[in-house]
């Protein structure tokens, strides 16, 4: 069930007024999906793995590295967060035995970080079901629809990306 305070909130940033601009419109349209859906992803993650969507979106880093490692700056680059966060979030996963402080291949006095084999089993097992739950989301729009939102999105990344001064780690 929805947080009553989320959906107050999700209802309240769609609701610019009918003079608002198509453009603010669709851009209040995308938060609140993106927020919509994080939230319920976030909560499924919690209640079937006990997984935070941070300490999710973290293994998925490690998992899709060409490597399997990455140094701490790279993640949280990646994941756009402060170094903090990141030391934070590996002594969690590390002490559930997920990821390993692993030395680094051309620096040994650094260390990088990568999901054990115990890591690398969950994440595959949260991947999955985690594609599942993505398709259901998105199960209100058939294939032809995705197809086509997706090329629009991807348009309008490209014009934002093609700002001054865009953030380009967001690609």
């Amino acid at each position: 069930m929805q947080n009553p305070d989320t959906s107050a909130a999700i209802h309240d940033y769609e609701d610019a007024g009918s003079g608002a601009k198509a453009s603010v419109r669709l851009w209040l349209r995308l938060f609140s999906c993106v927020t919509l859906i994080e939230a319920e992803i976030g909560r499924r993650l919690r209640a079937r793995f006990d997984m935070s969507l941070a300490k999710f979106d973290f293994m998925a880093q490690l998992y899709r590295s060409p490597e399997r490692a990455m140094t701490m700056s790279q993640l949280g680059k990646n994941l756009m967060v402060t170094g903090g966060n990141i030391t934070g979030l590996t002594d969690r996963l590390a002490r559930e035995g997920l990821v390993e402080r692993i030395a680094h291949p051309s620096d040994r006095r650094s260390r990088v970080i990568g999901l054990s084999e115990k890591g690398r089993a969950a994440f595959e097992t949260m991947a999955e079901v985690h594609e599942e739950w993505i398709r259901e989301l998105m199960s209100g729009l058939d294939e032809h629809e995705q197809e086509q939102l997706t090329g629009q999105l991807g348009a309008l990344k490209d014009t934002v990306l093609k700002m001054p001064g865009a953030a380009k780690s967001a690609q």
